[in-house]
């Protein structure tokens, strides 16, 4: 059997007594652990409180004593008592100084967060209060106000009554409405990222991007928990909520906390300073890795020298030893998560241009080198480059790479003369190296969908040259030289077949046949043509859409292929390996056909 559900008080008399002791508790640091839930930081941004210091304590006593009892009847008892409290918490100066602080509060968190889409909740303590901080925010941002239901990037979520006055009516929503709204939070696409509530939505509704959450309204116990909560769904690359407190609600937390594990009291309301320090240790690390290294054009020049700070010191960190080059961008990676967690405290903001340049020079760096980077195409890795940077330049800046170190653009599939002439003449001699090996990579891989053996044989020369230079065994410009030479010899080789009179499979044919050079040396490469051309002649004559999954038509495959080499006679002790290298070789053929 198994309870679930927020601690209502601390010693849990009454389920331990009719049930006997826990048996096992998973509690919210082993949600965490388990990658089920993220931590929840807070941060403190109280707006002052116009009532005298004497009356400050009874705030949360009062408030708790009025949300414990929904019912009709008792609001009315309790309804002088409400009245001056709700006006002291929303008087208007007060609510104006909120939302000033919430719009560019949430605008930093906006920019800081690694994926874009996500939302986040104010929760305040009337429906009064929630219309007027409302239009104070929108006076901000008329753009973020629509009356249409679809549209508008904050929104009011409220129910309403037959007393309501009538300018409240545009913010009273129907249930419809209301769902309507819970499928626009819920969708990361949509415009709508706030919304303003005062009761609703504060239990069981899940928005897993929601990243923050703003508090002007007194909580404790479990109904501050289970709100609060909202904030620590798991989301992509999500590092955690936040809990920003408007009201004074710290000690509640506290209070509250004691009555979760000792553990839960270090995953929730994690204090935001705590993630700041990470975020100055993790800067500490890349300075000093970066140590000797001169980058400050970025933060003084014009646009061009802060794309030539980003370049030169991609150079500087590719020019490193591996692991060091690994570090960086785990570190910079690490340094990117506490700064999400921590963007609008003091020492945020003092790093933020900083953060930027590294964030730059890391989408870069995993541009060129990253394995990862090659699944994606070179359009989104470009636009994924571009927002990264222009948040630490300018909104339209456009970022071309090639272009900021003095290179065209080239065709990947083929390089030309004139672009290896512009790579040898780089200043930057390790980015060099890696753009060479990564458009390279992509032309092997291209000609891997074609021809196997020559994809082999050039995928071995530059794997060979890679190790040489990370080795430290030969120069980079002697590096540079060999990858340029071995550049020229897949441009000879894409032309290989107008040479040779040979169609691109018959080419692929011929090279899997002369792979072997004793074969080549008593055959000729007259007989291998002839082989070649009725090698795959007979191939597509027998091959079908699941050949590859029937043994027997491999099997027959693999006899006419060795008839032919025995009709014109092949070196037999060579035949068996030639025979596998076609096979294969007519594998990638099949992919390229159309049945």
């Amino acid at each position: 059997i198994g309870f679930t559900g927020t601690p209502v008080e601390l010693t849990d008399k009454n389920t331990r007594a009719v049930f006997g002791d826990y048996i096992d508790i998973y509690d919210m640091t082993r949600a965490v652990e388990d990658g089920t839930t993220v931590k929840i930081f807070y941060e403190s941004r109280i707006a002052k409180l116009e009532l005298p210091e004497e009356m400050k304590p009874r705030i949360d006593a009062e408030y708790e004593e009025i949300t414990e009892h929904q019912e009709y009847t008792q609001r009315e008892k309790l309804k002088s008592k409400w009245a001056r409290l709700e006006a002291i918490v929303g008087a208007r100066e007060r609510v104006r100084q909120i939302a000033h602080d919430i719009v560019e509060h949430f605008e930093k968190r906006e920019l800081s967060q690694e994926n874009e889409g996500g939302k986040g909740m104010i929760v305040v303590m009337s429906r009064r209060i929630a219309i007027d901080l409302y239009k104070e925010i929108v006076a901000l941002r008329p753009d973020w106000h629509s009356d249409d239901l679809m549209q508008g990037k904050i929104k009011v979520v409220m129910t309403g009554s037959s007393s309501d006055p009538p300018e409240w009516q545009p913010f009273i929503g129907t249930k419809a409405s209301r769902e309507t709204l819970a499928k626009r939070m819920k969708d990361r696409n949509d415009e709508l990222k706030l919304v303003i509530v005062r009761d609703m939505w504060l239990t069981g509704f899940d928005v897993p991007s929601m990243h923050t959450m703003y508090v002007d309204k007194p909580m404790s116990g479990h109904n501050l928990m289970q709100a609060i909560a909202r904030v620590n769904r798991v989301f992509k690359d999500k590092q955690g909520g936040l809990v920003v407190d408007y009201i004074g609600i710290a000690e509640n937390l506290k209070d509250a906390l004691s009555q979760y594990t000792e553990s839960d009291k270090k995953t929730t309301g994690v204090d935001m300073e705590a993630a700041a320090h990470v975020l100055l240790e993790k800067y500490d690390l890349i300075k000093e890795l970066l140590h000797g290294h001169d980058y400050s054009k970025f933060f003084t020049g014009k646009s061009s020298e802060k794309l030539q700070a980003i370049v030169e010191t991609m150079d500087y960190i590719i020019g490193l030893r591996e692991n060091r080059k690994n570090d960086y961008i785990q570190l910079v990676t690490e340094m990117s998560r506490a700064y999400s967690l921590c963007a609008t405290t003091d020492i945020a903001e003092k790093l933020n241009v900083e953060v930027g340049f590294h964030k730059a020079v890391k989408a870069s760096l995993v541009k060129i080198i990253s394995e990862d980077s090659r699944k994606k195409t070179t359009s989104q890795l470009d636009h994924e480059l571009n927002q990264l940077v222009s948040k630490a330049i300018s909104s339209d800046e456009v970022i071309d790479l090639l272009g900021s170190v003095g290179l065209s653009k080239p065709n990947i599939g083929i390089l030309s003369d004139e672009f290896l002439e512009e790579v040898r003449g780089m200043k930057q001699k390790n980015l060099a190296v890696e753009l060479l090996n990564r458009l390279l990579k992509g032309s092997i891989k291209s000609f891997s969908r074609r021809n196997l053996v020559q994809s082999k044989k050039f995928s071995e020369l530059l794997e060979g040259a890679i190790r040489k230079y990370q080795n430290r065994a030969i120069e980079t410009t002697q590096v540079i030289m060999e990858l340029i030479e071995l550049a020229k010899k897949i441009t000879e080789a894409e032309k290989r077949g107008e040479q040779t009179g040979l169609s691109e499979d018959e080419l692929a044919f011929y090279d899997a046949l002369a792979e072997n050079e004793s074969a080549r040396e008593v055959m000729g490469d007259e007989v291998l043509r002839q082989i070649a051309k009725d090698l795959t002649v007979s191939i597509k004559n027998n091959i079908s859409i699941d050949w590859t999954i029937r043994e027997s038509v491999q099997a027959k495959m693999r006899m006419t292929i060795k008839r032919l080499l025995k009709k014109y006679g092949y070196p037999p002790d060579k035949s068996a390996k030639a025979v596998e290298v076609v096979m294969e070789q007519t594998k990638l053929m099949c992919q390229n056909e159309t049945f």
